[in-house]
């Protein structure tokens, strides 16, 4: 599917009411397989490669949050899906919220993991957050991988396991090697840092939505998902223990079990 010069990639799997899952940095569609492997019994789940990445490569140019949320809508259009259940994390919760603002009759429901309002809380980092990203560029490719882990996994998920084969088993979420990033990546963390809701939060009054933190998330700490919760009138915001910023892969049972709640009291079931 085109959308404004670049080939879209995306997946379709089980039937049901739709919803649509949008990743976030450097991750490809099928980083969603954990929820599509149990939701798709009961959901339409629709899977996307965000612009320059993956199967979606193009010569991109200029990336922005606005034109990622173009594009999640423009595959809707394709498949003449009139709403969906809208699903992101990371920076694809960020692509989530802009195309509820966007176009708010097409959203059923709203889920933000792991996510910010204003992209420049992603680039706000601290000192110990900076030094494990730096390590995830820097040293042998199996330093890279391990630094890559602490970033996605909670203590406790690493705690006497294999790194070596954890970062393996990894590979089919991400699409590559922990130990490489894909060379959007930079645009896309641009594009994120210019990108800032905040002012508009208080337009999604009335819209289920659903706002999941986790309490051992260095790159979005519950800090900021709690700041959704106070500026959309309505939110419900549930904070996981044990948990990092790969929850979707790491804690996918439970994960699945908020999305799941979450899409019946929105449709009322």
């Amino acid at each position: 599917m085109e959308s404004a010069g670049c080939r879209i990639a995306y997946k379709v799997r089980g039937d049901g009411p739709p919803v649509i899952f949008i990743q976030g940095v450097g991750v490809h569609g099928d980083g969603w397989s954990p929820q599509v492997d149990t939701l798709s019994s009961r959901y339409r789940c629709l899977t996307f490669d965000n612009r320059g990445l993956g199967q979606s490569q193009s010569a991109v140019g200029a990336l922005s949050i606005e034109q990622m949320a173009s594009d999640a809508l423009a595959i809707l259009d394709a498949l003449e899906w009139k709403t969906a259940h809208v699903v992101g994390h990371s920076m694809g919760g960020a692509i989530a919220l802009q195309l509820a603002l966007a176009a708010r009759a097409r959203v059923r429901s709203l889920s933000l993991l792991c996510t910010f309002a204003n992209g420049r809380d992603a680039t706000r980092l601290s000192l110990g957050m900076i030094w494990t990203g730096l390590r995830t560029r820097i040293g042998t490719r199996r330093m890279r991988r391990r630094a890559f882990l602490e970033i996605i996994m909670p203590p406790a998920a690493l705690a006497g396991v294999d790194r070596d084969a954890l970062a393996e088993r990894m590979v089919p979420y991400f699409g590559r090697d922990l130990a490489d990033q894909p060379p959007i990546v930079m645009k896309q963390l641009g594009a994120l840092s210019r990108f800032d809701a905040t002012p508009r939060l208080g337009e999604l009054e009335g819209l289920p939505t659903l706002i999941v933190s986790a309490a051992h998330d260095r790159i979005s700490p519950p800090v900021i998902g709690r700041r959704f919760y106070t500026a959309i009138p309505g939110a419900r915001f549930v904070e996981m223990a044990d948990a990092a910023h790969g929850v979707p892969i790491h804690d996918a049972d439970r994960i699945n079990a908020l999305l799941l709640d979450h899409f019946q009291r929105a449709d009322g079931v």
